[in-house]
């Protein structure tokens, strides 16, 4: 009976010892993976959240720069018109202060027809000159204005002093006579008499409505919070829908200082009472800045938006895992202790509990062990999901990013071809249907690969757009074998070739006229292309040195693009290999021939 007592003593230490040991390996479980895990969570839920905020304030600088794209078309579109008018070669006499009253009243009538005809651009609110006052029509006030008028503008000295170059105010209420009083910008400029340089004709104004600018910013649904508006690299407020800002300096130095050293940017102030985000871009028609004030609140708001989903789904199923290793190292430990305790019980029975001394086993080190790889493993899952993250929000920023529709341009383009057509413009209308015809292939629909006859038809229109320009200077001719057309390579390869072939090859001749010839053929398993020209050559040096090291760009006083051989070389070389790319034979004074080898078999 004793016996049996001691024996259940005995057992019973065991069990509570095995007990002891499951709570020692929870103890460790939290140790060493709960406790790392919850931060590497922690770590990977604020790295997440930083670059998802900085991918959103870059789209939103995209926005801002596709918006200034529009802004600028429609400055521009008001500064074409003002050239118009100003390259009137009639604008001076009608202006002149020495016409009779009869030439005077002739001259109301042109200027009548050229401001009405100026005012059809949808973009322009309103013609205004200012001329001498002793003109007959000065006095009219819709169109018309005396010089005396405009000079207690706070601009005025600063249009004075621009020249005859355009100079944009900032918004700023003016009152018409036949209207309401309306915000507008103008775009100001000196007219000077061309018989006496110093002599003053007038002022030419061309105002835009402020609402038209409100209209493009207002489409970008950038902020719902925030503030939009226009300033000076000086950081001068131009245009705002908060009018008592107009004019006034924008009280942030560290914004100052990047309008004033950088065309685009994103600052975060996050020291001000307000907490926001600056981000700016350069409209290049008038040199402003388009600025938006995001509220820091709102960047987080859509990064929470987007990582709402992912962050939960992230975190439900580590979660899981965590849950399902807990159980899975439970049954672990237990069935090895039941197994070690079942042993014990055995040895006891046939050799005495003094041999437990010898039986104590070894599973901890390998526990630990085990421990170690998990915790490992926790660390790799969490880093490849990191990335994982990563590289999907990188491809989405690309994929909106690439969502161009070139139609536009294609019918834009076929618009200003009718157009030509309808007034018998055809020489108009040939140049701008070949343009399309370039811009139809080299798109190719966004495809890095086009058949060789596609290739051939892009240098074709390129020469007859470039004939139109520069008319009976040079003739090409094309010897292209048959059944080609079957076989691709990367678009734009040819195209430069034929531009250097023109551009620093015959129009840098003495005589600026010439020949190119293009070939296409097989050698072997091997495809050739090649561009001959008769122009000035180079020496053989310096047309190797084009193939092994990038070179500045060179221009021909704004008639032609850079040496772009090396890059074209280098595209060749990872598309087919290094046994191919491009070859050049130049003699100076005798002409170059540039050839192109693809592997085609």
């Amino acid at each position: 009976m004793k016996s049996l007592l001691k024996r259940s003593w005995d057992y019973g230490l065991l069990i509570l010892k095995g007990v002891m040991a499951v709570k020692s390996w929870l103890l460790a479980y939290i140790v060493f993976i709960l406790i790392p895990a919850s931060i590497l969570m922690y770590a990977y839920t604020q790295k997440s959240s930083q670059i998802l905020e900085e991918e959103v304030t870059y789209s939103m600088l995209q926005t801002l720069k596709q918006a200034s794209i529009n802004l600028d078309y429609q400055f521009d579109s008001v500064r074409d018109t003002s050239n118009i008018i100003f390259m009137n070669p009639k604008l001076h006499q009608y202006l002149s202060s020495t016409a009779t009253v009869g030439q005077q009243l002739d001259s109301l009538k042109e200027l009548r027809y050229l401001v009405d005809n100026a005012q059809t651009n949808p973009n322009v609110f309103r013609v205004r000159l200012f001329v001498n006052g002793n003109r007959l029509y000065a006095g009219e006030k819709i169109n018309f204005f005396t010089l005396d008028t405009l000079k207690d503008r706070p601009w005025f000295r600063q249009v004075r002093e621009a020249g005859g170059t355009i100079l944009w105010t900032g918004a700023y209420l003016e009152s018409y006579i036949d209207t309401e009083s309306t915000y507008v910008f103008s775009g100001a400029r000196i007219l000077r008499d061309p018989d006496d340089y110093e002599q003053i004709s007038g002022y030419l104004l061309i105002d835009v409505a402020e609402k038209t600018i409100e209209h493009i910013l207002s489409k970008m649904k950038l902020t719902q919070e925030g503030h939009i508006y226009l300033a000076a690299p000086d950081g001068t407020i131009k245009s705002s829908n908060e009018r008592e800002s107009l004019g006034t300096t924008m009280k942030s130095a560290e914004v100052l200082e990047a309008l004033g050293q950088r065309d685009e940017g994103i600052v975060p102030l996050m020291k001000d009472k307000n907490p926001r985000y600056v981000i700016y871009t350069n409209v290049l028609s008038t040199g402003w800045r388009l600025v938006a004030e995001v509220p820091k609140t709102e960047i987080t708001s859509r990064v929470i938006a987007l990582n709402q989903f992912s962050g939960v789904a992230t975190l439900f199923g580590v979660t899981i895992l965590f849950l399902l290793l807990v159980f899975i190292l439970l049954a672990v430990i237990v069935r090895g202790m039941n197994r070690r305790i079942q042993t014990v019980i055995m040895t006891i029975k046939r050799e005495g509990i003094d041999s437990l001394d010898d039986r104590i086993g070894t599973s901890d080190a390998l526990l630990e062990n085990s421990v170690d790889h998990l915790i490992h493993r926790v660390h790799d899952l969490m880093e490849e999901t990191y990335r994982s993250k990563v590289q999907e929000r990188e491809a989405q920023l690309r994929a909106l990013q690439a969502q161009i529709n070139p139609h536009f341009l294609y019918n834009t383009l076929d618009t200003i071809n009718w157009i030509a057509i309808g007034r018998n413009a055809h020489d108009i209308s040939q140049m701008i249907d070949g343009l399309a015809k370039y811009f139809r292939l080299s798109l190719n629909k966004g495809r890095d690969l086009v058949s060789i006859s596609d290739e051939l038809n892009l240098a074709k229109v390129y020469l007859e757009i470039q004939q139109t320009r520069f008319p009976k200077s040079f003739t090409f001719y094309f010897e292209i074998e048959e059944d080609l057309d079957h076989y691709e390579m990367p678009k734009l390869t040819l195209q430069p070739l034929v531009e250097n072939a023109l551009l620093h090859g015959i129009r840098k001749s003495k005589g600026k006229s010439g020949i190119i010839q293009i070939r296409a053929c097989r050698d072997g398993e091997d495809l050739v292309l090649s561009v001959t020209d008769n122009g000035i050559g180079m020496e053989q040096e310096l047309a190797d040195s084009l193939l092994t090291e990038p070179q500045l760009d060179l221009r021909s006083d704004g008639e032609g693009s850079s040496y772009g051989l090396y890059n074209v070389n280098e595209r060749i070389k990872l598309f087919a290999g290094e046994a191919y790319g491009l070859s050049i034979r130049s003699k100076l004074g005798e002409g170059t021939t540039v050839s192109v080898r693809f592997k085609i078999a």
